[in-house]
């Protein structure tokens, strides 16, 4: 099992990426979830706390050229279930559980961004508490092999999370271009220190030009109250 600078420091791109697990202790869930961007128009946001979600949002109005892959809610909240996602399936996943649908049936409607010749992954998380225990899902949905006419899902599923342990997934392996996308299992990941010091141990890993921000939050397993830090490169 690796920490965090392990996984990320020596990758200058990983893009966006979840980062969910129970801290040592085994008393909260923790959240983490990290954008970067190479263009002026990635690089042009923010994230904003809205109660208990997250919007991103453009730093700089007058700079902002397309809305459509990078505004969207990355955070949304349903009582004991967060959703984590990095675009606007974070509110597929949540209006289909407002129906009955399940996470991985909503993702079944989505496919990967339309970015050739990227087509960049889609990434999304469920955190899910019970009475007295949390379990989470993660998932990706990408090209096989920048093969636009082509789909793969693939559902990571962690009902008995460990304490300490966390799982780390992200869009693309490395930079490139294309860019590649991310591949295998997420990585399994050693969860320490307080929200202050998992927040900072993925935000020092990250590479200094492309990252942008930073959501991290911790949930108390057992009462369903949480602690949320936000960092932006942009303030």
């Amino acid at each position: 099992m690796k920490t965090i600078g392990e996984i990320l420091s020596n990758n200058s791109y990983p893009g966006r990426g979840i980062l969910i697990g129970i801290t040592p202790d085994n008393l909260n869930v923790a959240v983490g979830y990290f954008i970067m961007g190479r263009s002026e128009n990635s690089r042009n946001r923010v994230f904003v706390l809205t109660g208990e979600d997250v919007e991103t949002k453009p730093f700089d109005e007058s700079k902002l050229v397309d809305p459509s892959l990078i505004i969207y809610n990355p955070v949304r909240t349903m009582g004991g279930i967060t959703i984590v996602t990095n675009g606007d399936q974070t509110d597929t996943i949540y209006d289909g559980l407002k129906q009955g649908i399940s996470f991985e049936e909503s993702l079944r409607t989505r496919t990967f961004e339309p970015d050739a010749p990227n087509f960049t992954p889609r990434i999304s998380a469920i955190v899910n508490l019970t009475d007295i225990s949390a379990e989470y899902k993660l998932s990706i949905l990408k090209s096989a092999n920048h093969n636009q006419n082509s789909t793969q899902r693939f559902f990571f599923e962690y009902k008995q999370p460990i304490a300490g342990e966390g799982h780390l997934i992200h869009t693309y392996e490395h930079d490139g271009d294309p860019i590649p996308s991310f591949c295998g299992e997420p990585s399994t990941v050693k969860i320490e220190g307080d929200l202050k010091d998992f927040g900072d141990a993925i935000w020092n890993a990250l590479d200094k030009d492309n990252k942008i921000s930073l959501f991290t939050r911790f949930i108390n397993i057992k009462t369903g109250l949480n602690k949320t830090r936000i960092i932006n490169k942009n303030f």
